[in-house]
């Protein structure tokens, strides 16, 4: 039972690891920055796919992932919260010089944040643990319809002050970091974007859907149905048929608006967000371990298991490589393919993450990253290479 809770988790964060990939390559190849009127037929076909299948949806998993995660850490500090408050401090460090000196969409500074909230709701009944998740995500409906952009435009202004200093504008802005001759320049554009990203955690409201995805992951994880798939098919099966049926359907109205330009309003958009992200994230959830009951001793899930066990080493590698192949300072790929392009590229970046992660664990204990954090939480020097 334990190794198949510990496959089934890592082959679902393998999973989401990909779908991260094809999620933020985009943004990396600077094609998120071009023209619409610019995009070609291949271009419009490509990201309607994009949007419809991985927009939100990987990033809806990886959260439930890291909420369940977090449960299971918090089951095993028997009492030590300060250990899980070390390691949320880690993880919000790492995350920041992700963020300061790679890439300006990080993740993880918001995900250590949300993760210091969790002991507060440890004690509640799983019911009212989902009923607070729901409200989480509900909220964005509510505060876009009373406020709309107002609380993000402080966060706005600042950004383009910051872009002035350097002079970024909105011409050259999407091409600013493939032109980039020095690392210096790149800095500054991660100096206005780490602003940006501020705005975008704000106007996303990312801190309420985040934290309502950890609170329904660190249900699951409290509930154990990881380590009971086959006693919670039933379950599973509902979350995975209502899933698709709620989520198809509105999934491809939330790809109208989005390539619409929002033509309904904010709140229509944040609503197709709700009905359509979020219900096909479960169902992904669902299936893939519906799946896994039927087939878990195949090796092919052993084999995805390998770079969900080294997720956030894989994630960060995306953004170096990432950096390397479309930055200017190294092969300056990028406004240089498409987004179909762009999309098989992160596709054999994958291959060869699993591939690496594979190799790797054959003679390492935990993957680079999680090796370091894994030290910092507990402050001594843990063995890294399997004994022979």
């Amino acid at each position: 039972m334990q190794k198949t809770r510990y496959v089934i988790l890592d082959a679902l964060r393998g999973f989401a690891i990909l779908g991260i990939i094809l999620a933020n390559f985009p943004e990396f190849s600077l094609w998120t920055f071009s023209d619409p009127a610019t995009w070609t037929a291949t271009d419009k076909v490509t990201r309607a796919v994009q949007t419809f299948l991985v927009d939100g949806k990987f990033y809806t998993l990886f959260s439930i992932l890291f909420g369940i995660g977090f449960s299971i850490q918090l089951a095993g500090a028997d009492g030590r919260l300060c250990v899980f408050y070390r390691r949320m401090a880690v993880l919000f460090v790492i995350g920041l010089l992700h963020l300061c000196l790679l890439w300006s969409g990080d993740i993880l500074m918001l995900y250590a944040v949300c993760g210091m909230l969790l002991p507060l709701f440890r004690n509640l009944p799983t019911k009212k643990i989902l009923l607070c998740a729901g409200g989480l995500l509900l909220l964005p409906i509510f505060l876009d319809a009373l406020f709309g952009t107002a609380p993000a435009d402080p966060l706005e202004r600042e950004q383009w002050r910051i872009c002035a200093l350097y002079g970024i504008t909105q011409a050259n802005f999407g091409t600013w970091l493939s032109d980039a001759g020095s690392y210096r320049e790149v800095l500054q554009f991660l100096h206005q974007g780490g602003v940006e990203r501020m705005w975008e955690f704000v106007i996303g409201h990312r801190f309420f859907k985040v934290l309502g995805l950890f609170l329904i992951g660190f249900a699951a994880g409290r509930e154990r149905l990881y380590a009971d798939i086959k006693g919670h098919a039933l379950l599973l099966k509902r979350i995975f048929t209502y899933g698709l049926l709620l989520g198809i359907p509105l999934s491809a109205v939330y790809t109208w608006s989005s390539m619409s330009g929002h033509p309904l309003g904010r709140v229509a958009h944040e609503t197709f967000y709700l009905l359509s992200v979020y219900p096909m994230g479960f169902a992904y959830a669902a299936g893939f371990a519906l799946l896994f009951e039927r087939s878990g001793e195949a090796p092919g899930w052993k084999l995805l298991s390998r770079p969900g066990r080294m997720a956030c080493t894989n994630y960060l590698s995306q953004s170096v490589i990432g950096f390397i192949l479309f930055y200017g300072i190294g092969f300056s790929l990028g406004n240089q393919v498409g987004l179909l392009g762009t999309e098989l590229i992160a596709l054999a970046v994958y291959a060869l993450q699993v591939a690496f992660s594979f190799l790797w664990l054959r003679h390492f204990r935990f993957g680079p990253v999680e090796w370091v954090w894994r030290m910092l939480t507990y402050g001594q020097r843990l063995p890294l290479r399997i004994d022979p």
